[in-house]
């Protein structure tokens, strides 16, 4: 019986693969014809391709999306959105739970891959940790984006957290010295099912049902220099963690 369940998982999951194959070919028509509008207004529209994609592609593999605030969120305002990393599971939920224009931070590697990476590369800004260079000019591509009115999202962690005993990993410096240095509120978000829809260990555990995103409170950064930043970095960490154990069932801290 087991045998049959991982058989129909496996042609499961190969459907979703196709499918998610065949509407990226459908929309990167409408993503050629964006590019030329430029950066802001090419990327924006191609955001939303993103998300109709994303939509699409749930409802064809049965996934539901689901949003929970447990504070108040003010779409019309600016905030660094930053949330936990456990799945390549995450994207998709980001896309359809952020309603304003947003631009992420996203690994330079997954520019390789055919056809996506170009989507990948005119919808996120990319950046590569080993290069002191790019980590630069990513910093002012995203800080760019504020200025322009579009808010931007970072995982903290860096990369996937493979710890299951644990909420979060350590998280790195870039999103809290970028809201102290522009004065931008970060709004911390929590993917609270991604793991369960697909696990981090292989790509043919992709099961459907329910992916939660939960809206927590935003954190203000009035009034914050740059030596706030380990402080900071441990409110938003320890809001994150908080949540995540309220979802999830994870050992006592």
């Amino acid at each position: 019986m087991k045998w049959i369940l991982r058989l129909l998982q496996y042609v499961y999951c190969v459907y979703a693969l196709l499918s998610f194959i065949a509407i990226m070919l459908l929309i990167f028509p409408f993503v050629l014809l964006a590019l030329p509008m430029g950066k802001i207004r090419g990327g924006n529209l191609i955001y939303r391709l993103c998300h109709v994609w994303a939509f699409t592609w749930y409802c064809l593999i049965g996934v539901r999306h689901k949003e929970i605030y447990e504070h108040p969120h003010n779409r019309n305002q600016q905030f660094i959105f930053v949330a936990n990393h456990i799945s390549y599971m995450d994207i998709p939920p980001i896309v359809l739970g952020i309603h304003q224009p947003i631009r992420a931070l996203g690994k330079y590697e997954m520019v390789k891959v055919p056809v996506f990476g170009w989507i990948y590369r005119a919808a996120v800004i990319l950046v590569n940790r080993s290069n002191a260079e790019t980590r630069a000019r990513s910093v002012r591509a995203l800080k760019s984006a504020l200025k322009h009115g579009i808010s931007i999202f970072i995982f903290p962690e860096g990369t996937f957290n493979e710890n299951e005993q644990m909420p979060l990993k350590h998280f790195f410096d870039g999103a809290f010295r970028i809201a102290i240095e522009t004065r931008t509120p970060i709004k911390p978000i929590l993917l609270v099912d991604t793991l369960d829809r697909l696990h981090f260990k292989s790509l043919f555990e992709l099961t459907p049902g329910l992916n939660r995103v939960v809206y927590l409170e935003e954190v203000p950064v009035t009034g914050l220099h740059i030596h706030d930043i380990p402080a900071l970095k441990q409110k938003v960490y320890d809001i994150m963690d908080a949540g995540l154990r309220r979802y999830r069932n994870y050992p006592s801290a």
